[in-house]
């Protein structure tokens, strides 16, 4: 393995735990600098491969010191403090630790270099058993449809990706990292075995197989990537994917943030071009972490931060609006409020809104959602091998997200912000966004059309 990719895991690398005997707790430690880090924007190709660095290029982006890795001395002052640091986040100089004993972090608050202490998790009493029956769900019963795209066709040609595809934009040289809690059967699924994955990486629990519990991540991964004419063709059948579960099946903490932040880096430092995640948290099972919506503000939230962070690292996050707006909550849910995503509400086949689609404002009055997509009744693979329906922005994002794909491969010139300009002026309201449909249902092929004005 390259050494940029053992620079970023050497500090996320954990041992899978029972939580037996004391509770385990982790707590996020802010750090004040990088001055003792051992890296150097002068080799920047010590922690980031040959691919970022070129995307880096392309768009005229800078490396900066946001992207040098965590300080290793720092990190060695921390442990020394009876602590074990299990992550790290370079772009918000962060890190993971985790103790049984809650005054050993009054230690590490004690450093001189350390500038805060936040709990965000507290080991579950139990957790339950883990299936292992997976591929014996598979169905290998073939599903045919009229259309070539089979059950996608409406969702594909809403947004008009399919006139992408026929110009010959279909994903080819992108590469998409999809960031979710798991993606059961997705390497056995017959609809999805052509799939190009780049490689997995679970950073919940790392060594887990992303593939063995949670299909959420592998409905995600068929919208896009699906390529079985006349059953289902995905937005980006052609494109290149990494698979990272950031999601904790056995509670809802503030730690989740931080893998998804140490997933999206590591998305960087292996040159990924886009990334969609269809994760979202406003409440958690410690309810005075819970979001309020003043906190929708792209800064409060470390995913938001991060997110926000990404485009001016040459990347398109595509995020979902959330499904609050049939719930008392309404709102869209933070990693949404980040300012330079394209977040991503549910209209269904009429092109009408879905009620459970999240809306806007932000809280300091930016327009979000940004644009709409297929989502009620999507059309996604299960988790036994069938094609179904589900509701939720959770795919309206990645059949978006797809269509970014195909668009950024046809107009290779643009930056990430040029892409996210070019779908919300595709939007068919972008004249007249408003909070519910944003600048509306993009037109890709009118994106492409209109590159060069």
């Amino acid at each position: 393995m390259r050494k940029y990719i053992l620079v970023l895991l050497a500090s996320s690398l954990f041992s899978s735990m029972l939580y037996a005997g004391n509770p385990l707790y982790r707590y996020r430690v802010s750090l004040t600098d990088k001055q003792t880090t051992a890296y150097s924007l002068a080799h920047p190709e010590q922690f980031l491969s040959p691919k970022a660095l070129e995307r880096r290029a392309r768009q005229k982006l800078p490396v900066d010191s946001t992207d040098l890795p965590v300080s290793s001395i720092y990190l060695k002052q921390i442990a020394d403090a009876g602590v074990k640091v299990v992550g790290t986040s370079r772009w918000n100089n962060t890190a993971l630790v985790e103790t049984d004993d809650t005054t050993r972090i009054a230690r590490v608050r004690e450093l001189p270099f350390v500038a805060a202490t936040l709990k965000v998790w507290t080991s579950p009493d139990s957790i339950p058993p883990r299936d292992t029956r997976r591929k014996e769900w598979i169905n290998p019963v073939k599903q045919t449809y009229k259309a070539y795209y089979g059950a996608a066709q409406n969702q594909v040609e809403m947004i008009a990706v399919d006139e992408l595809h026929k110009a010959g934009f279909r994903g080819q040289g992108i590469t998409v990292a999809v960031i979710d809690g798991g993606f059961l059967n997705a390497d056995a699924i017959p609809l999805l075995r052509h799939v190009k994955i780049e490689g997995t990486y679970n950073f919940v629990h790392p060594g887990w197989d992303v593939y063995a519990e949670l299909d959420h991540g592998m409905s995600v991964l068929s919208c896009m990537a699906a390529n079985q004419p006349y059953t289902m063709v995905g937005t980006a059948p052609e494109a290149s994917y990494w698979l990272f579960c950031t999601e904790d099946p056995d509670c809802e903490c503030l730690a989740e943030e931080d893998y998804w932040a140490q997933a999206v880096e590591y998305a960087d430092s292996v040159g990924v071009d886009v990334i969609n995640t269809s994760l979202g948290y406003y409440a958690f099972d410690d309810t005075s972490k819970n979001y309020r919506y003043c906190d929708l503000d792209g800064r409060t939230s470390l995913m938001s931060v991060t997110a926000s962070m990404a485009a001016d690292k040459g990347m398109v996050i595509v995020c979902s609006a959330g499904n609050s707006g049939d719930k008392q909550w309404k709102k869209i849910t933070p990693p949404a409020d980040a300012a330079n995503v394209l977040t991503v509400g549910a209209v269904n086949a009429d092109r009408k809104n879905a009620n459970f689609s999240s809306v806007g404002y932000t809280s300091d009055g930016r327009v979000k959602p940004d644009v709409m997509a297929r989502g009620g009744a999507a059309a996604v693979i299960r988790s036994d091998g069938r094609v179904g329906s589900a509701n939720g922005t959770s795919f309206s994002a990645p059949v978006l997200c797809g269509a970014v794909a195909c668009l950024w491969q046809a107009c290779p010139q643009w930056t990430a912000k040029d892409v996210i300009e070019a779908v919300h002026r595709a939007g068919d309201r972008y004249a007249n966004p408003d909070n519910i449909f944003g600048y509306g249902i993009p037109d890709f092929w009118n994106a492409y059309l209109n590159a060069g004005n």
